[in-house]
């Protein structure tokens, strides 16, 4: 099983996503024939490629020329597979972006040659850093409409990169590119011999899958526990996806919350049985203990690797229009852990593209604020804040079945 390197592609809106997108298909050589009619839009007596349609599904989209909603796009180029994630980049947008971008290993910025970092651009980055992406490709897109100019790659590069600094983001390259006509996405550039990098597909090649699980810990967020019965034999599969780590027979897990163990006794994948699976696999399990297992539950390879609480200080993005309110109940998710929580208190608000501090009261926040936030839950959960297992350190606040705020936890309070 080759794990698929996730991929959110981000930016202000018009710097190029989703043709940068469309045109990483083509140059691949991955889109049919009958597509790539469907794809062309006149223009006059010439005609060219609209690469954007790929990724743009539905009408109002290509009428408006903006994306609105996140679309996910396996990708295979030679032996190394990917999940492309197209991310909207219109403020109107935003919880779209967000949704897209908490499953992403790693993210590409587009930048604008011409026009530099703009407000969204600094919005995008530090919602990146808030969902715990440290990792940035930088895309500096556009470069035939500054005729290929190094200053203004370099210009770009210096406008944005302390902003990165600030938000703690320090693991990026950069790479100057032209979406519409193919510069330095597969093919070395001809137009920008004065770059000596690596084109953007071979950076992704060399960006490894999981790259911050470094220990190999396993993490498995139970979906669902299927209960049949063939042969008069009562079996209980637990189903999920693996985030993290491999899965082997016979290895001993641990379930979370409870911190109860057990051994593996088969894994079932299209109703056949394997004797391992990755992360990136979708998978049943059957153990050797009658445990209660349930939906929201973790399966994890340590005792001790994740930290089970009620009570945590999390830094949030608040993108409702409604603002948000201390004790309020709301709902919050992690993985597939659920519960009802409320804000206890409101530690400091930040204007989220200036990082200048608000200096309102904290008993309230507003629509595009980020907030230094402490949170109780009803019931303990499964948590982490390390890079290594971001997958149970995003959270999620939801009130009246709509998503008001995404973020990432950054201390957890023991024993509370």
């Amino acid at each position: 099983m080759v794990n698929k390197l996730k991929i959110v592609f981000v930016g202000h809106v018009d710097h190029g996503k989703s043709t940068l997108v469309g045109r990483l298909f083509y140059d691949a050589k991955l889109i049919p024939d009958d597509k790539i009619q469907d794809m062309k839009a006149k223009n006059g007596e010439s005609s060219i490629i609209d690469y954007a349609f790929l990724t743009d599904h539905f009408k109002e989209e290509r009428y408006q020329g903006i994306t609105i909603d996140t679309s996910q796009i396996f990708f295979k180029y030679k032996n190394k597979e990917y999940v492309f994630i197209d991310a909207p980049g219109h403020v109107e947008f935003i919880t779209n972006m967000i949704t897209g971008a908490a499953q992403a290993d790693i993210a590409v910025l587009i930048i604008d040659a011409n026009e530099g970092i703009q407000e969204q651009t600094k919005r995008h980055a530090y919602i990146l850093s808030l969902l715990g992406i440290k990792k940035i490709i930088l895309v500096i897109n556009k470069m035939d409409l500054v005729d290929y100019s190094e200053k203004h790659f370099k210009n770009a590069i210096d406008s944005v990169v302390p902003f990165l600094k600030q938000i703690d983001i320090t693991d990026y390259s950069a790479v100057p590119v032209s979406a519409l006509f193919g510069d330095n996405i597969i093919t070395k550039s001809n137009n920008m011999l004065w770059y000596d990098g690596k084109t953007l597909i071979d950076i992704f090649e060399n960006i490894e899958s999981n790259i911050y699980n470094k220990n190999n810990d396993v993490i498995f967020p139970v979906q669902d526990v299927y209960i049949t019965k063939p042969n008069s034999h009562l079996y209980r599969t637990i189903v999920g996806r693996i985030e993290l780590g491999k899965i082997r027979i016979n290895q001993q897990i641990y379930v979370l919350p409870s911190g109860e163990s057990a051994n593996i006794k088969s894994i079932k994948k299209y109703n056949k049985s394997i004797e391992k699976a990755s992360a990136g696999e979708c998978i049943g399990l059957i153990i050797d203990r009658p445990l209660f297992i349930e939906r929201g539950n973790i399966i994890s390879s340590k005792i001790n690797g994740q930290i089970i609480t009620n009570s945590f200080k999390a830094t949030i993005f608040w993108f409702s229009s409604t603002p948000g309110k201390t004790k309020e109940k709301i709902t919050l998710k992690c993985s597939t852990q659920e519960t009802y929580c409320y804000i206890n208190n409101i530690k400091k608000k930040i204007n989220s593209s200036t990082l200048e501090f608000i200096h309102t009261k904290k008993e309230h926040i507003n629509r595009l604020e980020v907030c230094e936030v402490e949170i109780i839950t009803k019931i303990p959960l499964a948590l982490n804040t390390t890079l290594e297992n971001d997958i149970l350190s995003r959270i999620v606040l939801i009130k009246d079945s709509n998503i008001i705020a995404g973020g990432i936890i950054t201390k957890i309070y023991k024993g509370e």
